[in-house]
């Protein structure tokens, strides 16, 4: 019985097929949101836009906000400040906010994030985090019973 070489003739043609297919960069693919470009999202009227937002986002602007929600949206929606702080946690993110950055305060600090076109439905307060994760350490010097021992030197 022969022994097959080692990256024999399978290898060969793979590698005669990645010549000839020839490397080809990425594309960064366009974003949509259902359906829509950004710049056809922009040119929508707003009552046409509404309808392609989730159910949640569409029943709070249907609704009709508060007060305090209404002047943090329309504040959002006019600024031309750099960073846009807010209390508001719960004003929904339309494509007219895209590319402004927001500063929402977590219950401790004020957390900073850059809208992208990916957050368009979701809520300010989704991306600034309230709770942090505990970790603990090993436990401490008469924690436990073995640990009250303490050999001498």
């Amino acid at each position: 019985m022969a022994k097959a070489k080692i990256g024999g003739q399978k290898a060969a043609r793979r590698k005669q097929r990645k010549k000839k297919g020839g490397i080809t960069a990425k594309r960064k693919r366009e974003f949509t949101f259902r359906g829509y470009t950004m710049e056809e999202l922009l040119e929508l009227p707003f009552d046409e836009m509404v309808l392609l937002l989730p159910s949640r986002v569409r029943r709070t602007l249907a609704r009709g906000m508060n007060d305090e929600q209404r002047t943090a949206f329309e504040t959002l929606k006019n600024s031309d400040r750099e960073v846009v702080r807010t209390h508001r946690r719960d004003v929904p993110i339309i494509p007219q906010f895209v590319g402004k950055k927001v500063a929402v305060y977590n219950g401790k600090e004020f957390f900073e994030f850059e809208i992208k076109p990916e957050m368009i439905g979701h809520f300010t307060g989704e991306f600034s985090v309230t709770r942090n994760e505990v970790k603990h350490s090993g436990p401490g010097v008469g924690a436990t019973r073995g640990s009250k021992f303490l050999p001498l030197k």
